[in-house]
């Protein structure tokens, strides 16, 4: 094995579950093509997980030998080191919260970041960049009902707010009240009734 190789892998194994790194944070031991093929072979060994465009982690080591790390550890660390929101998407808020049964097929998240797709082994995580009042209150029960209330839309998030009102606790109803200006119209509306409901 190359030192370079063996540079990289005591770096990746410095990291926490789910840490990522860039090959960028390598050029001070070798040259950028030297980096990205150094990280080519080690994924290619097994050593190194690719989990999108630029981005790698470690897999973790376990008693049945190795596996990704888990989504909501990348995540973090993702957040971390990018500096990104990063919060469930409205279809796992709502189903979180009891305001849909629908079971989300596919495992999306929303940014303040760019868009991309990662991949933890067979499990593909969509990252999508949405607007800035969907990441308000973040994953607190305020923040996922505003994007329950976001995905469910008009007519059904106001025959789900009776649900809604049981389903988070009174602090989070007057956070989200307290951001009612920077949410679009229909939404402001209809958490403006919050009284109604209560």
């Amino acid at each position: 094995m190359s030192i370079l190789a063996q540079h990289i892998l005591a770096e990746a194994q410095q990291l926490p579950e789910g840490g990522v790194f860039s090959p960028k944070e390598f050029l001070h031991l070798g040259s950028r093509e030297a980096v990205d093929q150094t990280l080519t072979r080690l994924v290619k060994e097994k050593k190194l997980l690719r989990v999108g465009r630029g981005l790698y982690t470690f897999p973790v080591q376990g008693r049945f030998g190795t596996r990704p790390p888990s989504p909501e550890q990348l995540l973090t660390a993702l957040t971390e080191k990018t500096g990104e929101t990063v919060v469930s998407h409205g279809a796992a808020a709502a189903n979180r919260l009891g305001l849909t049964t629908q079971v989300p097929m596919r495992e999306v998240f929303l940014t303040s970041g760019r868009s991309r797709t990662l991949r933890l082994g067979s499990r593909v995580l969509e990252i999508k960049h949405a607007p800035h009042w969907q990441l308000l209150l973040g994953e607190s029960s305020g923040g996922a009902l505003l994007r329950a209330l976001a995905w469910l839309g008009p007519e059904q998030a106001e025959e789900a707010m009776p649900q809604a009102q049981k389903a988070i606790p009174a602090k989070d109803w007057e956070a989200v009240a307290a951001v009612r200006s920077e949410l679009p119209s229909w939404l402001a509306k209809t958490v403006s009734r919050i009284e109604h409901y209560a």
